[in-house]
């Protein structure tokens, strides 16, 4: 059994360093950070936090030289996923599926575009590269997997990739229908990483402080009223996770204050982008999520040095 999983940082890393784990799978990684895969090729790539220990990985910044796989897993940040499949989809035939595990909505289509079979993945553990080849593994958490719908992937071959993933350490869930998990980590997302990145607070403190505790709790309701409208019925309840997020030990950074503090591209487009625009189609307001959109675009934009 033969896995690449492509991006292997944090959320990349935490799931190649786990499949390492399980008898019989070879686990290849592929990113274009080449001091990370240097030093995941020379010494490992280190686990930390949740979990610790160092796995053996056949690592490569060159999709060529990785064979065809059974399984792909797509863990970039979503505004690379387009370039990453780009780059990879020679090595997935039309019987092996690719799985998204990325941040947002969206990326399942754009992987549709370049295989046959895509895998709808929403995952809840939480991470930081440390250094090249150390990966911090903040918060443990569920996984879910489903079928991406319009690709027909056969349900048996989310059980294989879910038990896998079991068998290395995750905790993974196999669900025929996945859309209410991944639409109850978005309104998660949407709600408390833009807060995170434009206050510069940590996911404990904004969900402590009153006034931003407050903007996360009315950021939830649109994003809830949306889900609503689309017949979408949530897989729990966000504002749990924001807890249970707060209750974390040390003081996790969301991944879009991770992206703002290197001065990055964030997912914003993927998170409130996406929330007002099936808000637009459902004819559900957004006001919230439009304006944190809008302020995080521009503070992108102001590190282009604009007229």
């Amino acid at each position: 059994m033969k896995i690449c999983v492509v991006g292997c940082g944090a959320i990349g890393g935490i799931f190649a360093a786990h499949l390492a784990r399980v008898d019989g799978v070879e686990v290849y990684a592929y990113d274009v950070w080449k001091e990370h895969i240097q030093a995941i090729s020379e010494r490992g790539l280190q686990l930390t936090g949740a979990a610790n220990f160092t796995a053996r990985i056949r690592a490569t910044t060159n999709a060529h030289e990785i064979p065809p796989c059974d399984f792909g897993i797509i863990a970039t940040k979503s505004t690379h996923t387009l370039r990453a499949i780009g780059e990879t989809a020679h090595l997935f035939s039309e019987k092996s599926p690719v799985c998204s595990v990325q941040n947002g909505v969206g990326n399942e289509e754009i992987l549709a575009a370049h295989v046959r079979k895509v895998i709808r993945g929403t995952t809840f553990p939480a991470g930081h590269v440390i250094a090249p080849g150390q990966v911090g593994f903040d918060i443990n958490g569920d996984t879910w997997l489903g079928p991406f719908e319009p690709t027909h992937t056969p349900f048996a071959q989310v059980q294989q990739l879910a038990e896998l993933l079991n068998r290395g350490g995750l905790s993974v869930i196999p669900l025929q229908d996945a859309r209410g998990a991944q639409w109850t980590k978005l309104i998660f997302n949407a709600s408390t990483n833009p807060v995170g990145a434009l206050t510069l607070l940590h996911h404990g403190a904004a969900t402590r402080f009153a006034p931003t505790g407050d903007l996360f709790n009315a950021l939830i309701d649109e994003g809830l009223a949306v889900a609503q409208a689309l017949g979408i019925p949530l897989h729990g309840d966000p504002r749990e996770l924001v807890q249970k997020g707060a209750r974390a030990p040390g003081q996790h950074k969301a991944s879009m204050l991770q992206d703002i503090l290197a001065k990055r591209p964030t997912e914003v487009d993927f998170m409130n982008g996406a929330i007002v625009h099936w808000g637009e189609q459902t004819g559900v307001p957004t006001p919230l999520h439009r304006a944190l959109w809008a302020l995080v675009k521009g503070l992108e934009h102001s590190w282009t040095e604009p007229l």
